[in-house]
């Protein structure tokens, strides 16, 4: 039942073990129940169905429907990772949820910001014997920002890759082209090689089906309305205002964000303005991929959502996280 005075997000300050870290390394609400069949590959675009049968034969090989890598290798050149490849809204993570639900036995789908804080949280060497023995490690969103985190998820994935655990991933960036425009990719072009070495790319054509449902921009809801508008939708929903949401998720780990909005049904942010500071857009980022795992609805006045991002960073080097988020954002307006 609707309620009747939104709560606020700024009460939830969640903190999360190593081991809730691991418990929670399942793919999102949203893509709980995905299967390889319950995805759309869209006609005018081949590479999606063709995404499709390598990695049902990516799954097969760990299950022994068909020439694997555990003691089934085709050949020298096989190797233990998939990558999919491609722009924001072409079904990804839909693809990898999938792979997830059809690979055996122990295993672990989180995002790659999911994936540092655990390391973070446990430290290098208890990570490693956590995930060792995983059939599939899963890791959305792959996004190398700085070169440490480059050389410790090539360092990770090369100890995992070596004792047999099958390793698939998606993200915006092709794999020899991760840190680009962020940091000086040039000094780190030996671990990024070794990073994208470890996969067989597929790449996935399409528009972004988000667009293809919902209007192009981002629903605005007038101050005085959003208690109305968020009464309409299922309790609990929360209602803040942006700048004070920002200082606080400035606060909390982004890998927590996700408790943060654990079991909404609706949230509300008043007085919205264009960011312009990096750090501040990165962390709105992580916290819109969370809503919108969890497919809670957004309610919003001021600034439209979609024109949150300056143009200055639409033009930089975290241009596609950037756009991913828009295009979320007018979803979950919508």
């Amino acid at each position: 039942m609707p309620q009747s005075t939104p709560a606020s997000l700024l009460d939830r300050a969640p903190e999360m073990s190593g081991a809730e870290m691991a418990a929670s390394l399942v793919p999102p609400r949203q893509f709980a129940e995905a299967t390889l069949e319950s995805y759309r590959p869209d006609p005018d675009f081949p590479s999606q169905a063709e995404a499709v049968a390598k990695v049902r034969a990516f799954a097969e090989s760990m299950t022994g429907g068909g020439r694997g890598f555990f003691g089934r290798r085709k050949g020298p050149d096989a190797k233990p990772g998939i990558y999919l490849d491609g722009g924001f809204g072409v079904g990804k993570t839909h693809l990898l949820a999938a792979l997830w639900r059809l690979a055996p036995g122990r295993k672990y789908f989180g995002t790659f910001i999911e994936y540092t804080a655990l390391v973070g949280a446990l430290g290098y060497a208890q990570a490693v014997q956590l995930l060792t023995g995983a059939s599939l490690v899963a890791i959305d969103e792959f996004e190398l920002d700085d070169p440490g985190d480059t050389m410790m998820m090539t360092r990770l994935l090369g100890e995992l890759a070596a004792t047999g655990t099958r390793i698939a991933a998606t993200s915006n960036t092709p794999p020899n082209a991760l840190g680009e425009g962020r940091f000086a990719a040039i000094d780190f072009l030996r671990e990024i090689q070794a990073l994208s070495d470890r996969f067989d790319i597929v790449r996935i054509d399409g528009l972004d089906y988000r667009r293809r449902e919902v209007e192009g921009h981002a629903a605005v809801t007038a101050e005085d309305g959003l208690e109305t508008a968020l009464g309409e939708l299922a309790a609990p929903t929360t209602l803040d205002d942006f700048d004070p949401l920002l200082r606080h998720l400035s606060r909390v780990h982004p890998s927590r964000y996700v408790r943060i909005v654990a079991g909404l049904g609706g949230v509300g942010l008043r007085g919205v303005h264009t960011l312009t500071d990096q750090a501040d857009a990165l962390r709105f980022v992580a916290f819109v991929d969370r809503l919108y795992d969890e497919q809670v609805p957004v309610r919003a006045s001021g600034t439209p959502l979609d024109e949150v991002f300056g143009e200055e960073m639409l033009v930089g080097g975290y241009r596609k996280k950037y756009l991913r988020a828009i295009s979320r954002l007018i979803a979950l307006t919508s």
